[in-house]
Order: structure tokens, then sequence, then C-alpha cells
């Protein structure tokens, strides 16, 4: 996959800017370091459930086109779940993904 949003959370991972995977994903967001989740497009709908009851109104969870594989590739580690730990990160993330803010998210 080769696009801009997986170029992103590249380079995002390079940075130190994720959480990845289901429990670093949550460990994040209770921890009050998450600003967004990403969730591939094959994860069951219990997670997704479980992510947006644990975001709340707080943290945007927006679920991607892109596979399991497809974002495994992208960051470098077998995953399906990214909490981007970073504002500006994820502000772009959300911009590129798509993701229509309606103006409950400040970040």
């Amino acid at each position: 996959v080769n696009d801009k949003l997986c170029g992103l959370f590249g380079m995002a991972r390079r940075a130190g800017a994720l959480s990845l995977g289901t429990e670093a994903a949550a460990e994040a967001v209770k921890k009050k370091k998450a600003f967004a989740v990403f969730l591939a497009s094959d994860i069951v709908a219990r997670t997704e459930k479980e992510f947006r009851f644990l975001c709340k109104e707080d943290i945007p969870v927006c679920r991607l086109t892109y596979s399991g594989d497809e974002i495994s590739a992208a960051v470098g580690k077998r995953t399906g779940i990214i909490a981007v730990c970073d504002k500006g990160f994820a502000k772009h993330a959300l911009q590129l993904s798509g993701f229509v803010n309606e103006g409950r998210y400040t970040i």
C-alpha cells in the first residue's frame, strides 16, 4: 500500500508516536496519551465497540478501508489498531482518512 495515510503512519511509527495493537492502544487511551484511534477494516465489530466505548466522545475512532495486513505493512508490525499519540500526526491522519470532524473534537 503506497499512499499518504500509510506513509504518515510509517513516519509516525519511526517518530515513536504510535501505540500499536489492542492492549497498547487501550493503554494509551486510558492514560490520555492518544489523540486518535484508527482501526483496520477487518477488525471485529466487538473490538470496534470496545474502543468506541473506551474513547467515548473524547477521542475520534476511525475505521479505515485498509486491512490489518495493509496497515501492518505500513508500520512494520503486525497490527490492526493504531493509537496516534501525537497531536500533529493525529490531526493530519484524520484529515487524510476523510474523517468528518463535525466540530466534536478539538485536536
